[in-house]
């Protein structure tokens, strides 16, 4: 199962959830450049074409039901290679700013105008940049000051004194080795209760960087059993969050054109890669209806 629970936000109990998945190094010094982050929820124009896998995740809420099938990219993660946490005072200490990026790329060794640089560049802008409507938005550069975002946000939600939890996609096999294939929906998908949420997404930088944010309008998260269709299909346990007021997204939303709606649709949707989260309030879990 996808979800823990957690009861008192140290970061000793986190590490124990998603640590086997981040780590903790003194420092890291590649960026993976190779993808794009779907789910940064920029709320600007992003390519929807048939030559982009990235965008194969939105989904319209009346799409989720048992024996759906849709096509739906999952991302292959390597944990051993990927951009891992550092401490909190090592964080604090290298600036995380795009005034910095001069320094920074000296920094960590990467030339002006390479992919690293480029990437670096738009982490930072898009960090900086300003929420929509609604929204507070935060970059976490270390565990500790993520779970401190989460808690501040979500304080008062949960049941007993700001009792939360994490929920993250899980491939319970990955037989095939495709990451863009049909899959169908198994079982009743499983509305987590969500009165407010967190979610954080990975964003390309030397060490690990999650942008999160939370918005004020109604959400709703699913856990979704699915099974690909090829040969020794892949389960995957997956989670999905539905935004049911889009009123405030650019026209240009990449999920518009995926999906031919506008803004302000109700029940647009999308699926988190395995290397994302959502933080919810510790509440029960029921099929939804």
């Amino acid at each position: 199962m996808a979800a823990e629970g957690i009861s008192t936000m140290k970061p000793i109990l986190l590490y124990l959830l998603i640590l086997s998945m981040l780590g903790c190094v003194n420092g890291a010094r590649s960026i993976d450049t190779g993808s794009t982050n779907h789910h940064q929820h920029q709320h600007d124009h992003m390519a929807a074409s048939n030559n982009n896998p990235n965008v194969m995740v939105f989904f319209t809420l009346a799409d989720l039901k048992q024996g759906a099938k849709m096509p739906i990219y999952f991302p292959i993660k390597n944990p051993s290679t990927s951009p891992r946490f550092l401490p909190r005072e090592e964080a604090d200490s290298i600036p995380f700013s795009s005034q910095k990026l001069p320094y920074l790329l000296n920094f960590f060794s990467f030339p002006p105008g390479s992919h690293q640089a480029t990437a670096m560049e738009q982490t930072l802008t898009h960090c900086e940049g300003d929420p929509i409507k609604g929204e507070v938005k935060f970059c976490a550069t270390s565990l500790e000051s993520m779970l401190d975002f989460v808690r501040e946000t979500l304080q008062g939600e949960g049941e007993g004194e700001g009792g939360v939890r994490a929920v993250s996609t899980t491939h319970l096999n990955r037989s095939s080795g495709v990451v863009l294939q049909n899959y169908t929906v198994l079982g009743e998908p499983r509305e987590v209760e969500a009165p407010k949420l967190v979610s954080c997404h990975t964003m390309p930088y030397p060490y690990a960087i999650f942008y999160c944010h939370s918005q004020a309008t109604e959400n709703k998260v699913f856990l979704v059993d699915l099974e690909g269709v090829e040969k020794n299909g892949d389960r995957v346990e997956a989670v999905a969050v539905c935004h049911m007021d889009t009123s405030q997204w650019g026209r240009g939303h990449v999920s518009f054109q995926v999906l031919g709606v506008e803004p302000g649709f109700s029940g647009v949707c999308h699926f988190f890669p395995e290397d994302n989260l959502v933080y919810v309030p510790r509440v029960r879990t029921h099929a939804a209806a």
